[in-house]
């Protein structure tokens, strides 16, 4: 088939999409431990994993490429060595003989120390580790891979630099501070994106308190094609996980807001103008600069890193930052607005936008044919869903997340008091990380032991029985008046002559 020559994205693709540029998000990756920053020319030194180190080298680089940290916070690509095949590797039979007695390393920290100072790679640190310990060769092979890791682990300092996605930064945030995605496990993430049916050119309103995670998981789903309405508590919508994705401006242009005060106005019919322009103080401040809101989500992830660091890490929360800046590249800070007047300007000019993206979310919800909804905060669900299915067309998905199964549960009995849905299912997934190696393939020791619940369903129309009271009344009367059959005659059998 010949192409038609038209680009299936709303962007053309940059020829270096696939290599790091200056002011991509990127995720640093180290094991099983995962960090989200914005690369910049030039920028402060980054902690991570008690390793320091600047980002400068890694631009122009493809994403995947394994980085060295070098003497001065340097980081330079690291070339890949073959390892000894386990024909070259002597190794003992069992380790009954082996005893733990700290006897058996003649390498002292100050030895380990004088080597670091004088700027040797961990690689050869780990090797003369092998060479020094007199217990190494009588362990097992399985023993020794397990030696090389840990301390590869401990005296390396390499770091993969990957690209952001739904999956990985969704394990990043459960593995560093489950509480700030309210416990949402990454593969529950994945059941709500399928049961809600998220593609492109869908249009979707989303309720969340889960920093922006969602969003951006409906957002890469529908890539940049379509509509999705949030709705906010509070001054304005947090989106620092949204913003770690790196989305480009076409991606933002379908991406609405509104306020979850202003729902019940708008579906009795009561939602004006001048409703908005009565409260632009609290909204308009988080638009106001970006810059508020933007100090709270690095403060945020200062949090994190530091729960991700593990109980070995003491930094203080102000060396670990999420490194998310503005996304306006109008924004200057208060030092380089210029004078007052043109502050004030700049203000009310981005009330008037906000104002004005405010009423084109109304527009879209007051249509109430939107193709979906999900919902995933921190309130009870059972108001909000009841609200907010209003504005669904029928015969449309609808999922709501919620960390326990009590609150849930009610929402399911109101749902089937209420009427308009089908097909409800309350579920939990389940899940086990498996090691899976040569003669060592079993499930972890450590397993999760909750991902949360998703109380999922489809829309339909109301029943015009229930619509109408008084067609069901002829109905029953019908059903009165119905003529009853007659019962069949009984015969009596003659008796016969014995």
């Amino acid at each position: 088939m010949e192409d038609s020559g038209e680009p299936l994205d709303p962007q053309p693709p940059h020829p270096g999409d696939h290599r790091i540029r200056d002011g991509d998000f990127v995720v640093l990756k180290r094991e099983d431990v995962f960090k989200a920053v914005q690369v910049q020319r030039k920028s402060k030194k980054v902690t991570f994993e008690k390793q320091w180190f600047y980002l400068d080298n890694i631009i122009g680089h493809s994403y995947g490429t394994t980085f060295e940290v070098t003497n001065g916070g340097s980081l330079q690509p690291k070339k890949k060595k073959e390892e000894p095949t386990s024909e070259t590797k002597e190794a003992g039979t069992d380790n009954r003989n082996i005893i733990d007695d700290g006897k058996s390393q003649k390498l002292t920290q100050d030895d380990i120390k004088a080597l670091k100072d004088k700027g040797i790679k961990g690689e050869e640190i780990v090797q003369q580790l092998i060479e020094n310990s007199t217990t190494f060769r009588d362990k097992t092979e399985f023993a020794q891979d397990k030696y090389i890791k840990k301390k590869k682990k401990k005296y390396e300092a390499i770091i993969t630099v990957v690209k952001p996605s739904t999956r990985i930064l969704s394990i990043m945030y459960y593995a560093r501070e489950p509480g700030k995605i309210n416990h949402m496990r990454y593969d529950t993430l994945a059941q709500m994106l399928t049961l809600g049916n998220v593609r492109a050119g869908n249009k979707m309103i989303v309720m969340e308190t889960c920093a922006g995670l969602v969003l951006g998981a409906m957002m890469e789903r529908m890539g940049g094609f379509g509509s999705i309405i949030q709705l906010y508590p509070g001054g304005g919508p947090v989106r620092a996980a949204t913003a770690c994705f790196g989305f480009p401006k076409s991606f933002l242009s379908g991406l609405y807001e509104f306020p979850l005060n202003k729902v019940d106005s708008l579906l009795n019919g009561t939602f004006s103008v001048e409703m908005l322009a009565s409260e632009p103080k609290d909204s308009a401040s988080v638009e106001e600069s970006n810059g508020t809101l933007e100090e709270k989500q690095t403060s945020e992830q200062d949090n994190e890193d530091s729960v991700a660091e593990g109980p070995e890490s003491h930094h203080p929360p102000e060396q670990e930052t999420m490194e998310i800046v503005s996304q306006d590249p109008e924004y200057k800070e208060p030092k380089e607005r210029g004078n007052k007047k043109d502050y004030i300007q700049e203000k009310q000019r981005r009330q008037e936008e906000q104002r004005k993206r405010h009423l084109e979310a109304a527009a879209l919800l007051s249509e109430r044919n939107a193709d979906g909804l999900i919902v995933a905060s921190r309130f009870h669900p059972t108001p909000l869903l009841l609200s907010l299915l209003d504005f669904v067309a029928p015969s449309r998905p609808f999922v709501v997340y919620c960390q326990y199964k009590e609150p849930l549960l009610e929402c399911y009995t109101k749902l089937r008091e209420r009427g308009g849905v089908i097909n409800l299912r309350l579920s939990e997934t389940w899940l086990r990380n498996y090691q899976v190696l040569p003669d060592r393939s079993h499930p972890k020791l450590l397993m999760s032991g909750g991902g949360g619940y998703l109380l999922s369903g489809f829309t339909v129309a109301m029943d015009n029985f229930k619509a109408d009271p008084s067609l069901k009344s002829n109905a029953s009367t019908l059903e009165s008046n119905k003529t009853e059959e007659p019962a069949a005659k009984k015969r009596k059998c003659p008796e016969s002559d014995s």
